[in-house]
C-alpha cells in the first residue's frame, strides 16, 4: 500500500484533535484575557523592560508585527513583543512578555536546554526542509539510502519538538515568578494570565505528539526500515 494511504495514518488521529483543541484554546484564551485589563495598568514592553532593568540584562525591546509572533531572538539579543502584547496592559499581554523575559534569561544563565536547541536549529531547520521530499522520491524511485536519509532528517525536527518543551515549560514558570516578585499582578490575576501559558504550551505538547506519532508511523507502518527476513 502507498505511504501517503497507509493504515498507520490513524495513529495521527489524537495528535490531530489534540493539535485542533490547542489551537483552539490558545486563540480563545489569548483573545479572553486580552480584554482584562491588569489593574497596574502598564503595558508589556514596560513590563519586560522593568524586569530586564532589574535583572540587570541588556536586551532590546522591539515591537513586532502579526499576533502571538512574540519570541526571544537570541542571536541578536532583542526581544520582540506582538502588536496585542507591546503596547497592551492585559493579562494576556504580561503573562507573554513575561515569558518571553524568562527566555531572556534563561540565555542569560546558559541554560542548558535552551543552548542545546540553539545548537539543533539548523540541523532541525535543514531536516523539515528536506525530510519528506527524500522520503516522497526515495519511497517513488525504490532508492533505500534517500529514504533513509529522509527518516533521520524527520528524527532531527521531532528531537527539537521534544527539547523545545522544557524549554517553553521553564520560561512560563519564571514569568510566573517574574510577575509576582515585581508585584505587576495581583494573586488573582496571576492564575489568569498562567491561563494563557498554559493553553500556549499545550501547542507545544501537541506538536511533539504529532511528530512522534509520524515518525512511529513513518518507521513502522510505511517500512521506511523494512524487517530482514
Amino acid at each position: 500500500m502507498p505511504f501517503w494511504v497507509d493504515w498507520s495514518i490513524i495513529l495521527l488521529i489524537p495528535a490531530i484533535l489534540l493539535s485542533l483543541y490547542a489551537q483552539y484554546k490558545v486563540k480563545t484564551t489569548f483573545s479572553k484575557y486580552t480584554r482584562v485589563p491588569a489593574r497596574s495598568r502598564l503595558a508589556g514592553a514596560v513590563v519586560a523592560r522593568d524586569i530586564l532593568k532589574r535583572k540587570g540584562i541588556t536586551v532590546e525591546v522591539e515591537r513586532i508585527a502579526g499576533v502571538l509572533t512574540d519570541h526571544y531572538d537570541p542571536g541578536s539579543q532583542v526581544l520582540r513583543l506582538s502588536e496585542p502584547v507591546y503596547n497592551s496592559s492585559s493579562l494576556a499581554a504580561l503573562g507573554v512578555a513575561a515569558h518571553e523575559v524568562g527566555h531572556a534569561l534563561q540565555h542569560e544563565e546558559g541554560y542548558f536546554p535552551l543552548n542545546f536547541r540553539n545548537r539543533l536549529v539548523p540541523v532541525a531547520n535543514f531536516g523539515s526542509w528536506l525530510a519528506f521530499p527524500l522520503l516522497f522520491i526515495g519511497l517513488f524511485t525504490g532508492i533505500t539510502t534517500m529514504v533513509k536519509f529522509g527518516a533521520f532528517a524527520f528524527i532531527a525536527v521531532v528531537l527539537f519538538q521534544v527539547v523545545t518543551l522544557p524549554v517553553e515549560f521553564n520560561a512560563s514558570h519564571r514569568a510566573i515568578i517574574l510577575l509576582t516578585e515585581g508585584g505587576y499582578l495581583t494573586q488573582e490575576e496571576l492564575g489568569l494570565a498562567q491561563q494563557v501559558l498554559k493553553a500556549a504550551a499545550l501547542s507545544y505538547v501537541a506538536a511533539v505528539l504529532m511528530g512522534f506519532l509520524n515518525l512511529l508511523r513513518l518507521l513502522f507502518g510505511s517500512r521506511v526500515f523494512p524487517r530482514r527476513r
